[in-house]
């Protein structure tokens, strides 16, 4: 991913953001009163205010150099979703049999991580692209796999099988992680009002997912 930054975002400021998954749907009313609905996105892209996490001068300091470093919209960054963090459900740690990322076929080396919405012909699959380092565990057919057996690349999301390591033909390969949102700033300009910082207003900051 060009003009990338492998840094994550001060995670006490997104604590407190505000944001969450959305979706572009063309809706045509036919003259019988009908719609004729079609989605112009294959994928969901994530959007966040950071200012609403913005509670102190200190941390609107910190996201300011953050954002000169970043150079407004210029470079991309991770970003810690609060509600969806890893692989598995937020009350529980990440396993190697959360998410299925693959069958083998006894050639292929190489999977993307991915988490999956829902379940049946609906469910959706959305490519993991910032895991977090030292937390992906793989399995193959519900047993986990050492980890000198395979490699990850935090900054692809993709997983690469050692020679000798490699799926057999009808393998499940599973996976359990972490993982960051990759974002950029929306804005080139960060408009703060001191004096109205301290009465209790705060700055919008708008951030918006990279999609790989």
């Amino acid at each position: 991913m060009a003009d990338f930054h492998e840094v994550r975002f001060p995670t006490d400021v997104a604590r407190g953001a505000r944001g969450g998954p959305e979706r572009q749907t063309q809706i045509v009313t036919l003259a019988s009163g009908r719609e004729v609905r079609n989605s112009r996105w294959a994928h969901s892209r994530r959007r966040y205010d950071a200012g609403l996490g913005v509670r102190s001068f200190d941390a609107l300091a910190a996201v300011v150099s953050f954002f000169e470093e970043r150079r407004g919209r210029l470079h991309g960054f991770r970003w810690r979703d609060q509600l969806d963090w890893k692989s598995s459900p937020p009350s529980r740690e990440p396993a190697a049999t959360d998410q299925i990322i693959g069958i083998g076929d006894g050639v292929a080396a190489a999977f993307q991580l991915c988490k999956i919405y829902g379940a049946g012909p609906s469910a959706y699959s959305r490519a993991i692209a910032k895991p977090c380092e030292g937390t992906v565990q793989i399995a193959l057919d519900g047993v986990e796999q050492p980890a000198e057996s395979f490699a990850c690349d935090t900054a692809t999301g993709r997983i690469t099988f050692a020679p000798g390591s490699i799926p057999p033909p009808g393998a499940t390969v599973t996976a359990g992680f972490a993982f960051d949102v990759p974002v950029r700033f929306d804005v080139d300009a960060i408009d703060v009002d001191l004096s109205a910082f301290e009465a209790g207003e705060i700055p919008r900051i708008p951030v918006v997912e990279i999609l790989p």
